[in-house]
């Protein structure tokens, strides 16, 4: 497992009252004097159960419930937390567009929002094509809320190719499998990851300031970055 110690000066621009999204088994380091509370789709129990090959009681303690493919964060106001740590998440989603408008939508002006996605030329994804601009954005505008077989295939040809050879009836069994599992329906390397925030930035009217960065040239695994959300215009 890579380290992730190139995120630690990203946490310490954290304070205040947070909500991580998606946190499992690796919630993000808090600094002091900062707390934290924890949404997923499912709770710790169930993700336990789910994720057999984690060791149990190393899951956070999940907070609230909410699946952002449904909707998931509507319970939240706007400007409802201080800052939102969102990290290998967007890849599972069916809906990254809608993900990244929702996540600054509840951080408050002046907040922070810290996000990470693997970048697939360092993981089993290196053989998959990357996810084109295009392709979400229509997911966006047709409110997508759920992924393609063909999501699922691609990951497996992927992942796990052994798949393959086994007698073809087989592989809708794999492909619900992977999708119980929400495993990575979308891919991006670290240089197409910031040409998809930009563009949610400028589609979606999000006004944010980046304030630490690390790509996966630098620390062996993803692409993490942490922004500031400025104030509307007229606000300033």
């Amino acid at each position: 497992m890579v380290p992730l110690t190139h995120r630690r000066n990203g946490y310490a621009l954290l304070s205040g009252n947070g909500l991580e999204i998606g946190a499992l088994n690796e919630p993000a380091e808090i600094p002091e004097g900062a707390a934290v509370q924890y949404l997923d789709a499912i709770d710790e129990t169930q993700a336990a159960a789910l994720y057999r090959e984690i060791p149990g009681g190393k899951f956070a303690k999940v907070s609230f419930i909410g699946d952002l493919d449904h909707d998931g964060l509507v319970q939240f106001r706007d400007g409802a937390f201080d800052f939102v740590v969102m990290n290998h998440v967007l890849e599972h989603v069916a809906n990254p567009v809608k993900a990244v408008r929702e996540v600054f939508r509840i951080c408050r002006e002046g907040g922070i929002v810290a996000m990470a996605v693997p970048d697939k030329d360092y993981t089993f994804d290196r053989r998959r094509e990357l996810t084109p601009w295009g392709h979400l954005w229509s997911d966006y505008m047709d409110e997508v809320k759920a992924s393609g077989d063909d999501h699922y295939e691609s990951f497996l040809r992927s992942a796990a190719p052994h798949v393959f050879d086994e007698p073809p009836e087989n592989l809708k069994i794999h492909i619900q499998l992977s999708r119980t599992r929400r495993e990575h329906a979308h891919v991006w390397n670290s240089e197409s990851f910031e040409g998809f925030l930009r563009d949610c930035f400028l589609n979606l009217g999000i006004d944010a300031a980046l304030r630490y960065r690390s790509v996966a040239s630098e620390n062996g695994i993803e692409h993490f970055s942490v922004w500031q959300k400025r104030p509307a215009p007229g606000r300033r």
